[in-house]
């Protein structure tokens, strides 16, 4: 590896100075621990050492000789981790300390008396090996409870190169299980991802200049450019192999370690033994049985079956149980291949695994780890471990398919077609890390996929559409006005030429929508955009019933005229002539306030200000206009949170609404004062792309349409509707949505108040306006 030189060196070169330090002091020892026993120092490590001795001098001589160690080490502004033990001390704390006795157990004779140190190491391992069936467990739960606190680094943007799952302390895992001769770890590999993680980590500290184990974004350019990477995703698509490679050979090292476990509690004399000679064997499926808590090929499994991975992978997946390691050994080196396109019993199956719910995720990963996967679906190859440079992902490209897939298959029982949801669940971001569009060239690739799996012409058809769509459901839900005749109108045509019926599409995309949103994370899945989601499928389905949805329009549109008027109303018989109204927030803080007044140009932004000042975030607002007693109104509904602590009280809400419409809040100087404050402390996100502004032509039958994407902050939409206000433009409706740290804001238009059509003076006006107000 790059840097495993380089680590030897460093730590022979903290040998010599050690063994200088301790000269010929008798009956002591120097000792390397954790990270410098393995001889794997990286610039910013610690030196973790242990001075042994054998008790023959009193307290204060042996304190005076670590002095003599330690002050020269702390001189030189080295970082140290020191102990003073005997064996039996050291013996005693390792016993009481489980992360003391993983760092001995890789202990390393410096300098000294070398009987003191191998006495050490005898006793630790023995005492390693000695309890091992209570101290593996324990070993296990702290990995899960790394895994619970920092996350998998195969799926983290800016994951810790030791902490996370599948990181450092994970492979060092694997040296602590061989240890206990309970079980065996896997090996090659997983030593192979260690070396490159730790080279990574060399390459970290020598750029940052300290001890940091996180992946920063704005670190990965200049380290992928120094290991020799095209690029960050090229190396962070490395990374997140590496992670995987441990972790998969942690989930392997455990069941093995259960399994010994499990048979040293069975085993007990003769009758024991006679019973652990024949473990039960559960048939599962043709050629697969259950044993030993995996899913294994039977002995009489017939290997040029080309259909026989596919049908183990199923069973276990349907089952819950991983694959034992040696079925898919097995199965990895026989050479049956499936024809094209495959044979309806080895779709059947594909079909059967994807549908298997949250046991698809361990086997997938599983075919995928052994080369399965790319034998059956060579496109796999390409998006593996593809990182998504989007903070709105949690997962890779290929974890975030999968996931996709699991809450796909949760659905599976409300479309008439569920083949075709799962499988579309499957194509729908094939196309990434591509040049271009992601959907058009997903499209292109689910054409070729879909027809070698064996679907019918009709079949490759709805799915290519399904993934050319796949992203215009939340668009048109999210990002635009349900009761403007145009929002319907995309989704209409897409349906209409999708290859099956109109409605039967609406449905499969409405579902694979969900699906996607919800695998992608919470930044973007919530009940409130799922009910966004069901009233747009709601109105096309109404329409391609054959109805103009009048009846349902008007009862929909008379319930929120009445909750308009009567809003309205107590802000007509208000002094002020504002009226605020809130619902309580619930269990995830998130809340409503609707707001009556006056309908003036900018109200929109000093409502938005306001809310701002208030410490209120804005996850999205809708407006309208109603008319009252000659006067026009704007009802303003607002979904909110607060930043932190709890929603402000309404009373000193709509005093603060009623200043600012005075001019008394003198609201733009304040927020321009919290913009300063915020920009001079504020560290720029990484890769932060700049904001786009735009017109979408033909979003609307009677309005002019902005779209303003951008990163969220305090005061964003205030500053936007502020720049609207500001060149005259009328805002008539808005769909606000905030996405994690990103806003997408659509404004619609009074035609004769602002742009009338997309590259006129008045549009280029609007849109440098808004542009000049985020810069």
């Amino acid at each position: 590896m790059r840097y495993a030189q380089q680590r030897r060196e460093r730590s022979d070169a903290a040998d010599e100075w050690l063994v200088r330090l301790l000269g010929d002091a008798g009956g002591a020892a120097l000792v390397a621990v954790g990270g410098y026993g393995r001889r794997q120092l990286s610039p910013g490590s610690d030196l973790d050492v242990v001075l042994l001795h054998d008790g023959s001098r009193d307290s204060a001589a042996i304190g005076q000789l670590a002095d003599s160690i330690w002050y020269p080490i702390w001189d030189a502004k080295t970082m140290l981790d020191h102990s003073v033990r005997t064996v039996a001390e050291a013996r005693a704390v390792a016993q009481q300390d489980l992360p003391v006795a993983l760092g001995m157990l890789t202990a390393r004779h410096v300098a000294g008396d070398p009987a003191l140190t191998e006495a050490l190491r005898a006793a630790l391992l023995a005492d390693w090996r000695k309890h091992a069936p209570k101290r593996l467990p324990e070993l296990r739960r702290l990995r899960e409870e790394r895994r619970e606190r920092h996350g998998e680094l195969a799926y983290r943007l800016e994951g810790d190169l030791k902490e996370c799952a599948g990181g450092l302390r994970d492979a060092d895992s694997l040296t602590a299980i061989a240890a206990s001769w309970i079980a065996d770890v896997p090996h090659g590999a997983p030593e192979q991802a260690q070396e490159f993680l730790l080279d990574v980590r060399w390459a970290l500290h020598t750029r940052t200049g300290r001890s940091a184990d996180r992946l920063l974004l704005q670190e990965q350019d200049d380290l992928a450019a120094e290991l020799d990477f095209e690029s960050a995703d090229d190396l962070m698509t490395a990374v997140s192999d590496a992670a995987r490679t441990i972790d998969y050979a942690c989930d392997v090292a455990w069941r093995r370690v259960d399994q010994a476990l499990a048979t040293r509690t069975r085993s007990t004399g003769i009758s024991g033994l006679l019973r652990r000679a024949a473990p039960e064997r559960e048939p599962l499926a043709d050629g697969v049985v259950r044993a030993e808590g995996e899913a294994a090929l039977a002995l009489a499994a017939n290997l040029d079956d080309p259909v026989l991975p596919l049908r183990i992978a199923a069973a276990a997946a349907r089952a819950g149980l991983p694959i034992a390691p040696a079925s898919l050994e097995r199965l990895a080196s026989s050479g049956a291949a499936l024809t094209e396109p495959w044979p309806e019993p080895a779709r059947a199956e594909l079909l059967r695994l994807l549908g298997s719910g949250p046991g698809l995720v361990q086997v997938w990963e599983e075919l995928d780890r052994t080369g399965l996967l790319v034998r059956l679906l060579p496109e796999w190859e390409r998006i593996r471990s593809l990182p998504q440079r989007n903070a709105l992902h949690v997962h890779t490209v290929d974890r975030h398919i999968i996931e996709t897939v699991v809450h796909a298959a949760e659905r599976a029982r409300r479309v008439a077609r569920p083949d075709l949801l799962l499988a579309a669940a499957l194509c729908h971001d094939l196309g990434k890390g591509l040049p271009g569009d992601h959907c058009v060239t997903g499209a292109e690739l689910t054409v070729k996929l879909a027809a070698r799996l064996g679907f019918p012409p009709a079949d490759v058809a709805t799915l290519t559409a399904l993934t050319r769509h796949h992203l215009l459901f939340a668009e048109l839900a999210v990002h635009r006005d349900p009761t403007d005749p145009a929002t319907l109108a995309p989704l209409l045509a897409a349906a209409a030429d999708s290859g099956t019926n109109p409605a039967d599409f609406v449905a499969l995309l409405h579902l694979l929508t969900e699906s996607d949103s919800q695998a992608t994370g919470p930044a973007v899945w919530s009940p409130w955009r799922a009910s966004l989601y069901r009233e747009l499928a709601a109105r096309a389905n109404t329409v391609l019933a054959g109805g103009t949805s009048a009846a349902r329009e008007a009862a929909a549109a008379h319930a929120a005229a009445d909750a308009d008027e009567t809003l309205v109303s107590q802000a007509a018989l208000a002094q002020d002539r504002i009226a605020v109204q809130a619902l309580a927030p619930g269990s995830a803080g998130i809340g409503r306030i609707d707001v009556a007044i006056p309908d003036d140009v900018g109200v929109l932004a000093l409502v938005a200000g306001v809310l701002t000042l208030r410490h209120i975030r804005v996850l999205g607002a809708e407006i309208n206009t109603v008319e009252a007693s000659g006067t026009a109104y704007a009802v303003q509904r607002w979904t909110v949170a607060a930043e932190y602590g709890s929603l402000p009280d309404l009373g000193r809400l709509r005093t603060d609404l009623r200043s600012a419409r005075l001019g008394t809040l003198k609201l733009a100087e304040r927020l321009e004062a919290r913009d300063r404050e915020r920009l001079s402390s504020r560290r720029q996100a990484a890769l932060t792309p700049p904001a786009s502004v735009r017109l979408l032509a033909g979003a609307s039958h009677d309005a002019t349409v902005l779209e303003v994407r951008a990163e969220d902050s305090p005061g964003l939409l205030h500053r936007i509707a502020s720049a609207i206000a500001g060149i005259g433009a009328d805002i008539t409706r808005a769909r606000i949505a905030t996405l994690g740290p990103q806003a997408v804001d659509v404004f619609y238009l009074r035609p004769d108040a602002g742009a009338e059509a997309v590259g006129s003076a008045a549009a280029e006006e609007l849109v440098d306006a808004v542009h000049a107000a985020l810069s």
